[in-house]
């Protein structure tokens, strides 16, 4: 009966023939595959689960198949089929809960996979074949997201929320307007900026989580990089004196964690300023080339891996992120000023003043200012001096901190990024 509905739905409302009908059908069976395979490994690693590498693309296609029914014969059809399924699903996770099993993913993945045939049949094929990667995705990452949640800490929970909160209600009746004596200050942008920032370090923060700050000096200073690289550089020049034999790694890990600022600037700048991006990022893959490449001079002939903690706090910290808006205004706008008033040498010279503390607000104060008031070569130089500043800074707080064996190999390794940038700044004013 089925088989003859579908013959008789060849040319239906949707102009289905029968090729495209099997593509369609092909395509579920596909979507409850990638799904099925996850599930079926998770099976074999913990227990009987719901559904498997079989069951979930016939899930797909039944869901496939209720929405093309519904189309040959009525909406009702559809409904009470999925009515149906889900009853299913609902009495086996009911039996398995009975006998002391309280997880759901399974299930609520069926219903999810049975959707996502529906909507195949309503060609969202893109919105379909996104979800079934997502949602393996998901399903994939239990061990990982369970290893992060048991270092999350409940002032990081309390930071997250509070931070969640504020962009969710505060963003959106921020006025998007520039203001200000000077007209340069967009409330709204400011608050887009402290989001793009942490949102940045978060991913950073998050990876230390799951990969833990005990995986060697050089994944802990490449990951806190993304967090603070000058966090990195506090906590690792203390440790240095605790144990001066591994000054070389100590310095190599260093090093490290100041390179991952060049890809973190690129990231920056992709979001704020495509243009920009396109003009800068020969100069900022020489630097990350420079810092990479004197990591690994410090690396090499090292005798031993060793492992070290490092005090990453929450990036999603509410007083810190209203510091950096408040920062990333006043550089804007100090920015502005200088360059009304000086022309580029004032930019430069903000810019110098802004790298003693941070580069990220420059970065995003020079990409947005790029797009009408200064030109590309203006902003891409701005943002090398401020790097090149904030790199001595790290060199110095290094220096004055660290064991002397730390500054035997750190103040060589952040020389080549130094004259690296100094180079393409040089270049770059010619």
């Amino acid at each position: 009966m089925v088989i003859s509905l579908i013959l008789l739905q060849m040319q239906s409302s949707h102009g289905d023939d029968l090729a495209v009908l099997f593509q369609k059908a092909g395509i579920s069976l596909l979507v409850g595959a990638l799904v099925g395979l996850e599930r079926e490994r998770a099976q074999e690693e913990h227990r009987m689960l719901f559904a498997g590498i079989r069951t979930f693309p016939l899930i797909a296609l039944f869901g496939f198949l209720a929405a093309l029914l519904g189309g040959a014969i009525s909406p009702w059809m559809l409904g009470v089929l999925s009515a149906g399924f889900m009853a299913l699903v609902v009495a086996s996770y009911y039996l398995e809960a009975r006998d002391g099993s309280h997880g759901a993913t399974s299930e609520v993945a069926a219903m999810i996979v049975f959707v996502l045939g529906a909507l195949i049949h309503a060609e969202y094929y893109a919105i379909a074949i996104a979800s079934s990667v997502v949602l393996t995705l998901f399903l994939s990452l239990k061990d990982p997201l369970q290893k992060v949640i048991a270092h999350v800490q409940e002032e990081d929970i309390y930071a997250t929320l509070k931070f969640a909160i504020i962009t969710a209600i505060v963003l959106p009746v921020l006025p998007d307007t520039t203001m200000g004596p000077l007209d340069v200050l967009n409330p709204r942008q400011v608050w887009y900026m402290v989001v793009l920032i942490a949102g940045i370090s978060f991913a950073g923060y998050v990876l230390v989580k799951i990969f833990g700050s005990k995986k060697g000096l050089s994944l802990t200073g490449m990951m806190g990089g993304l967090v603070s690289s000058t966090a990195v550089t506090l906590s690792f020049s203390q440790k240095s004196r605790e144990a001066p034999e591994l000054g070389k790694t100590f310095a190599s890990a260093i090093v490290l964690a100041c390179t991952i600022m060049y890809p973190r600037i690129l990231i920056e700048i992709a979001v704020v300023n495509r243009s920009l991006l396109a003009y800068m990022w020969p100069f900022l893959a020489i630097l990350t080339a420079s810092g990479v490449l004197a990591s690994l001079l410090l690396l090499f002939g090292r005798r031993k891996q060793t492992t070290t903690e490092v005090d990453l706090k929450n990036p999603f910290e509410l007083m810190s992120a209203i510091k950096f808006g408040l920062i990333f205004a006043l550089i804007i706008f100090v920015s502005k000023a200088a360059e009304m008033y000086m022309g580029s040498s004032g930019v430069f010279l903000a810019a110098g003043l802004a790298g003693l503390t941070d580069v990220d607000a420059i970065t995003l104060s020079m990409a947005n200012l790029s797009k009408s008031t200064i030109t590309e070569t203006t902003a891409s130089i701005s943002i090398l001096i401020a790097v090149v500043v904030n790199t001595i800074v790290k060199a110095g707080i290094a220096f004055s901190l660290g064991a002397p064996s730390l500054r035997k190999f750190t103040l060589p390794g952040f020389g080549l990024v130094l004259v690296t940038g100094l180079g393409l700044i040089v270049y770059l004013l010619m």
